[in-house]
């Protein structure tokens, strides 16, 4: 009876592989770090918690501005950058309504969302307008200043893990490792 070859393995990780990889390491790690249960209820509703919320939804709002920007700059983008946008939007929503719903809708940072083709509701076009931060005129410089504000963004969320109480936390290191994604897929990773 003659077998069947298997297919030929891929020649190296393939780049999904490796980000799943980095992202995981990166969520659990904000995990183990925050799950400490000493008065997580009462911490998750101090003011730290709050200030923490407001500022990281500010920050979303800052990225979304950012993306705004950039589409109407560079129209040929769009396609590209709006489901990235999206997830800014969805960002911002969880860090305004804390609770185990708004922590679920960041716990995905690769998957996929009905939202992700279009900005979301919670997007306000006054803030993103009023915030709106200059654009180069170059569409190679243009991304790498987005990618440059999601790293930026990223790095002080991930900072932030140490004052944050353990279901933000969790919600921090989520929405920091999908700026980390954000920024690997504006950098032509993707």
């Amino acid at each position: 009876m003659p077998h069947a070859t298997p297919p030929p393995a891929p020649s190296g990780p393939r780049r999904r592989s490796l980000l799943a990889g980095a992202l995981g390491v990166t969520t659990t790690a904000a995990v183990l770090t925050g799950c400490s249960d000493d008065g997580g209820r009462d911490a998750e509703r101090g003011s730290g918690a709050r200030k923490l919320r407001a500022r990281s939804s500010a920050e979303s709002a800052a990225l979304m501005a950012r993306y705004d920007a950039t589409m109407k700059a560079h129209p040929s983008l769009a396609s590209r950058l709006r489901p990235l946008r999206a997830e800014a939007a969805r960002h911002e929503a969880a860090f305004v309504s804390p609770g185990p719903a708004a922590s679920a809708s960041a716990t995905a940072p690769g998957a996929p969302s009905p939202s992700a083709s279009a900005p979301s509701a919670s997007a306000s076009p006054r803030r993103s307008a009023a915030a709106a931060p200059p654009v180069p005129a170059d569409e190679k410089k243009a991304l790498a200043a987005l990618a440059d504000a999601e790293r930026r963004t990223a790095d002080a969320r991930t900072e932030a893990l140490l004052e944050a109480p353990p279901e933000l936390a969790r919600l921090l290191a989520s929405v920091a490792a999908a700026g980390a994604a954000h920024v690997f897929l504006l950098t032509g990773g993707g």
